[in-house]
């Protein structure tokens, strides 16, 4: 099987309101960009006022993109001009490295590389059973994290199985996406595993990333 070598290519993870994700990725390829994928999913926020008016869950889309790095960052300045993710609420960006793509005949590899950079923050991925993403949200909030964007999907392994009426049943999963800064992500990896238990077989999985670009986060 023929595979795409190390290359230079980066995933765009973009999180933005309802409704807003096919506006998104048409400019998106407007501007270069071959395809995405959309996810829906939720949000939510560390915000007293809007936990008291129980506004604090709000349903968010994912758009998930990918290309060479260059073209990626063109397309993110260009992306946060026109839909100003730099303003509260208006959505967040973040992009991580990927070492090879295969599949995909819009992408070739070029081998460009822009150097070493300094990552401040990490992407803390945790998939759990359904009903579970809201009590990794509220662990890490223990640990400092201003919250999170939980995605709805489904699992198949050797421990997520159960049946009913002798059928098997895979059920539904959860995705947590947390952004942290660096410094404290073992602190929040520790406290998720802690409160949901998630070294128990069955109960989930945490996978950690460095974060390259960033638009959208507010201390």
């Amino acid at each position: 099987m023929n595979k795409i070598g190390v290359s230079s290519f980066e995933l765009a993870y973009i999180i933005v309101n309802d409704g807003m994700a096919s506006k998104v990725l048409h400019k998106a390829k407007k501007y270069g960009i071959p395809g995405g994928t959309i996810f829906r999913g939720k949000g939510t926020v560390n915000n007293k006022l809007m936990n008291f008016l129980s506004l604090c869950e709000q349903k968010k889309e994912i758009i998930v993109i990918c290309a060479e790095s260059i073209l990626i960052e063109d397309v993110l300045e260009k992306l946060n001009k026109q839909f100003q993710f730099s303003k509260p609420n208006h959505g967040i960006i973040f992009t991580v490295k990927t070492c090879e793509i295969i599949g995909s005949k819009s992408c070739s590899c070029k081998n460009i590389g822009r150097g070493v950079e300094e990552n401040m923050y990490q992407v803390i991925f945790t998939i759990v059973n359904r009903g579970i993403g809201e009590d990794v949200i509220d662990a890490a909030k223990l640990a400092g994290s201003k919250g999170g964007t939980i995605v709805n999907a489904r699992g198949s392994g050797i421990h997520e199985t159960m049946k009913l009426f002798n059928m098997e049943i895979e059920p539904e999963k959860e995705m947590v996406i947390i952004i942290s800064k660096k410094e404290i992500t073992n602190e929040i990896v520790d406290s998720i595993r802690k409160e949901v238990n998630i070294d128990k077989p069955g109960n989930g999985i945490i996978f950690v990333q460095d974060v390259g670009k960033v638009y959208g986060i507010y201390e």
